[in-house]
């Protein structure tokens, strides 16, 4: 069974279904499999998905990296998952 989300008629109370890009904050455990551009391209790379969430090597750490896919050339490459809050190097979604 699924929720009806039902819109209010008053004024100003109209909520983004996603949010706007400076307040989406992604969390590692949603990260998989999620895309990502690139704000400034480097090597023809632009397109990027989240392939693997790397898990620390003490189960009670917390999860610090990521695994980027490049669409294109299907290089991989890791880095820290909260690098792609930096709205100046990444943009979440294909752009």
């Amino acid at each position: 069974m699924s929720k009806a989300v039902r819109s209010s008629s008053a004024p100003g109370s109209e909520v983004q279904a996603f949010g706007s890009q400076a307040t989406r904050r992604p969390t590692p455990k949603k990260l998989l499999p999620s895309k990502w551009t690139a704000a400034t391209p480097h090597d023809g790379e632009k397109h990027f998905i989240v392939t693997a969430v790397i898990q620390p090597e003490f189960p009670a750490s917390r999860i610090e990296s990521i695994e980027l896919e490049a669409v294109y050339s299907r290089r991989v490459f890791s880095l820290s998952w909260r690098d792609l809050t930096d709205g100046k190097r990444w943009l979440q979604g294909w752009q």
